[in-house]
């Protein structure tokens, strides 16, 4: 067994045990949390904007919309070389503020199975 399969027994075992500690220190840590937010903006900042980490939240936000997948390395590759949606042909945008040609990862809400890249436009119209 290896050390993340470890950890992830161990706390699955123990999760009564964090439960009641984080609620014993709930207070401390919070205030902890800000006072480390507050110093540490610029370095936050940075490792917010690195490539894993962009990757880490961007499949996060997959899983949690329904994605079901056991390659999710693979079809993030897809998703970054992916430059025109697969359904009208139109060139993706990406950004912070949604357009009809925003790129999209395409799923059955159904069974959570991966379908194409799309542009938002696309997307909306599939479901």
């Amino acid at each position: 067994m290896d050390i993340k399969e470890y950890k992830k027994q161990y706390y699955k075992e123990n999760k009564e045990y964090y439960k009641e500690r984080y609620e014993k220190n709930k207070e401390q840590l919070i205030e902890y949390s800000k006072q480390y937010s507050q110093e540490n903006k610029e370095k936050i900042k940075e490792y917010s904007q690195t490539p894993q980490r962009i990757k880490t939240v961007r499949t996060a936000n997959w899983k949690f919309r329904g994605l079901q997948c056991d390659y999710i390395d693979d079809l993030y590759e897809h998703y970054l070389l992916s430059d025109q949606c697969e359904n009208c042909m139109c060139i993706l945008t990406e950004g912070s503020k949604k357009t009809s040609t925003t790129k999209c990862m395409d799923h059955c809400h159904i069974t959570g199975l991966f379908r194409n890249i799309l542009c938002n436009s696309c997307n909306v119209k599939r479901k």
